[in-house]
């Protein structure tokens, strides 16, 4: 061991540090050497809020999950078909002017094309709804936000809806306010916002909206409110109906004039707006008044007139295959029509002076049974120009324009003289049939000629007339006459006449018989308009017409059919028989249509039982039709017209010529009279010899009561020489004629109540129409009603027959 002292180590300085590493301190027990020290925990208050790196974490996951529910929202909300409701449309109807008839379908809307909505309007609903439209996207988050912050701190309910969204929740989507409509309303918008223009957005949103006065679009708006289209809105307007959006109901100040300041306020608010954004001058502003909208009309619909026309439209459409029913029901259809509204007018003032005026239903049962039905033609084009179909659709649905269940009488009988010229038909004895030809006008005189059977019609109120001419059996309406000439001419030619002239083939009871004649066919008041247009316009026939144009969704134009005409008949023909019908106004049944004012031909009928009146007539400027029904409004049974308007009968030249007169006068009010250009058949101006014989003419009724029955023949019953004596003798059951003093075979006549008893038969045989076997003194020529029938009886009975053939009368008849 060493004696110096060993030395002492050094203390480090101040600030000194060792590099050498100092001992590890020693691990605790069980802890692996090595291992960095826990962090010491959060306590207190500081273990609450989260760090950095939890934020930063949630915020970046929160965006990589939006992200992902974004795109999963994107590929499964796909854009759908739009909704049925925003589709269904009306068809709209316009009288020729282009001012509107009516409008027919579930929901009130015209869609229109955004070229077809004035600038105004377009700017105006901008300026309303979303000024920055064709500059912002499809949503705007500050809106939502801002809306909801509105809601939620009670400033009012409000939309932070583009108007995109708002055209999306229209036309694809439902109203309801739900969490699932308001995310499809989100990404559909998105996704329409890529695959269709800002104008096309506009266009459907402006016809989606709902502008109050059950009126959807904008067009349906301008005329519900201002009875204008929606190219007509100027900035006034157009400002009206874009506040009309943000509350139909309550802006509407003629339902609400207590809303009146806030509607104004509104309108201000819109017109402001389009100043700003440079739509509207400020001078032009300064000069803009409120702009009242016109009164609103209750819910028309069908009422009036509008549903028989909608109802005659519609069918002419389809029958012409121009757009089928299925189509018309979908809606979005223009439609004008060839109807004039100052006729139309007309023709309603006309039935209701005439007719509607002179009905007390109280008093009298019969004038609930009154219809009436009418149709105006303008020859020279075809067009139907006027039309009656009842007093109001809604309480009498049967359309009187259209209906083909009446017969049209005597109306029928000019289509068998006109037959008769054009097939240069003559008589059974070989004369040339014209204005002039005579005939036998015996009531109940079988016609010649006829394998069919016995037909003898009779005539009105049982008259005979003896031999008069064509003109003259016009005139009266012979109901002998016309039944024989329609055999002498041919009974299927006059069928194929009426055809041609604008009868359609598949009228009722248009049959090839000599009943034809005295008018047992069943045509509407149009079928004849139309065949009395031909009539007028020289023979030229082409189908009539009732729509001038006709547009789908305001877009498309339909094809409509190419007109044609052809000569139905030669001008000869038709021209002659507008001759003879000129003699029926000026001195036949029909006198009451002269006051029309205007040279004018025309024909009058009565249907069987008096069931209906008609007068059918024609200046060169207008062929009209009208007929008077009866029909029971509960059963729909055809019902006589006796008494009603407190008259004893109801005949073609009274209430029905009585309209026409009042009507076509109207109608051509302005319109410089002028006569007809006739061209007529050769000899018609000649006369013939008159007959030797005298007839026996009874006082005529105004009318005859067409059509006659067509009995089975019976077994005919051998006559008594008749004695010499005077011509005129009649007997009991109508007049008698024939040659002196030979016993004949009595003529086999139509069946009927028994007419036997004493007779005088002076110079001949009774001809024909008595039913049973002979009573004293008596040679007639009777009939059986097939089995032999009741003897003796009273005159002039009422005839019972049975069918005999196609298109024969049967059962009960009035003559």
């Amino acid at each position: 061991m060493s004696d110096e002292p060993q030395a002492q180590p050094q203390q480090p300085k101040q600030g000194w540090a060792s590099r050498q590493p100092e001992a590890a301190e020693a691990p605790a027990d069980g802890e692996p050497a090595g291992k960095k020290p826990k962090r010491p925990a959060r306590t207190g208050w500081r273990r609450f809020i989260p760090t950095w790196r939890m934020v930063l974490g949630t915020f970046a996951l929160g965006i990589l999950l939006l992200a992902g529910l974004f795109f999963l929202g994107y590929s499964m909300v796909k854009i759908p078909s739009a909704n049925a409701f925003a589709t269904k449309q009306s068809n709209v109807y316009l009288y020729s002017d282009g001012s509107q008839l009516a409008r027919d379908g579930e929901v009130n809307r015209e869609t229109v094309p955004l070229a077809q909505v004035s600038k105004e309007a377009q700017h105006a609903v901008l300026a309303a709804e979303d000024r920055d439209f064709y500059t912002e996207s499809a949503i705007d988050p500050k809106a939502m936000l801002r809306a909801g912050w509105n809601t939620a701190t009670g400033k009012g309910k409000q939309s932070g809806s583009t108007i995109t969204q708002q055209y999306v929740k229209n036309y694809y989507l439902a109203q309801e306010q739900t969490v699932t409509r308001k995310v499809k309303e989100f990404f559909i918008s998105i996704k329409l916002d890529r695959t269709e223009s800002k104008d096309q957005i506009l266009e459907g949103y402006l016809n989606t909206s709902y502008f109050g006065r059950n009126a959807y679009g904008i067009q349906a708006a301008a005329q519900a409110y201002y009875g204008v289209d929606a190219s007509e809105l100027d900035p006034a307007k157009a400002a009206y109906l874009a506040a009309l959006v943000n509350a139909p109901s309550e802006y509407d100040i003629v339902a609400h004039p207590e809303n009146k300041a806030a509607a104004q306020a509104r309108w201000n608010y819109v017109l402001n707006g389009m100043v700003k954004k440079g739509w509207l001058a400020q001078s032009k502003r300064a000069h803009l008044t409120f702009p009242k909208p016109k009164e609103q009309t209750v819910a028309i619909g069908k009422s009036g007139q509008r549903g028989y026309a909608i109802e005659a439209i519609n069918e002419y459409l389809t029958t012409n295959k121009i757009v089928t029913a299925a189509e018309l029901e979908a809606g979005g259809y223009r439609i004008t029509t060839t109807l004039q509204k100052k006729k139309q007018n007309a023709f309603v003032k006309a039935v209701d002076d005439q007719v509607i005026s002179k009905l007390d239903k109280k008093k009298r049962k019969v004038d609930n049974y009154v219809r009436a039905g009418g149709a105006s033609i303008d020859p020279k084009t075809g067009k139907v120009v006027a039309m009656y179909g009842g007093i109001d659709f809604v309480k009498q649905f049967t359309n009187g324009v259209t209906r083909r269940d009446f017969q049209v009488g005597s109306t029928f009988k000019p289509f068998v003289f006109t037959s008769a010229v054009q097939n240069h038909s003559e008589t059974q004895d070989g004369r040339v049939i014209t204005p002039n030809t005579i005939y036998d006008g015996t009531n109940k005189r079988p016609v010649e000629g006829w394998n069919g059977g016995t037909y003898a019609p009779e005539n009105e109120d049982q008259g005979s007339y003896g031999d008069v001419p064509v003109r003259e059996a016009t005139d009266r309406s012979i109901n002998s006459v016309y039944a024989q000439m329609a055999v002498d001419v041919g009974s299927d030619k006059v069928k194929r006449t009426a055809i041609d002239l604008g009868l359609p083939s598949t009228t009722p009871e248009l049959v090839a018989s000599p009943s034809v004649a005295l008018g047992v066919a069943q045509a509407s008041v149009l079928d004849m308009a139309q065949a009395y247009a031909t009539l007028a316009n020289h023979g030229r026939h082409g189908t009539y017409t009732m729509v001038e144009k006709i547009t789908k969704d305001s877009k498309t134009e339909v094809e409509l059919p190419e007109k044609r005409t052809s000569q139905a008949v030669s001008r000869e023909a038709a021209d002659t028989t507008t001759a003879i019908l000129q003699s029926v106004v000026e001195n036949g049944t029909a006198t009451a249509a002269q006051a029309a004012g205007r040279p004018a031909a025309g024909k009058t009928g009565t249907a069987e039982e008096d069931t209906a009146a008609w007068f059918a007539g024609y200046t060169p400027d207008l062929a009209t039709v009208v007929s008077v029904m009866g029909q029971d409004p509960v059963t729909a049974e055809h019902k006589s017209l006796y008494g009603a308007m407190g008259l004893e009968r109801v005949n073609g030249g009274g209430a029905p010529a009585e309209i026409w007169a009042q009507f076509t006068k109207q109608a051509l009010k302005g319109k410089q009279a002028t006569d007809f250009d006739l061209q007529l058949q050769p000899g018609s101006d000649e006369s013939e010899a008159p007959s030797t014989d005298v007839p026996v003419t009874p006082t005529p009724g105004d009318e005859d009561t067409d059509g006659a029955t067509d009995g089975t023949t019976g077994t005919p019953t051998t006559g008594t020489p008749g004695t010499t004596g005077d011509p005129t003798g009649t007997t009991d059951g109508g007049t008698t004629g024939g040659t002196t003093g030979s016993p004949t075979t009595g003529t086999p006549g139509t069946t009927g109540d028994p007419t036997g008893g004493d007779t005088t038969t002076d110079g001949g045989t009774t001809d024909g129409g008595t039913d049973g076997s002979t009573g004293a003194d008596t040679a007639t020529g009777g009939t059986t009603d097939g089995s032999g029938g009741d003897t003796g009886g009273d005159s002039g009975g009422q005839t019972e027959g049975t069918t005999t053939g196609a298109g024969q009368l049967s059962g009960t008849r009035r003559r």
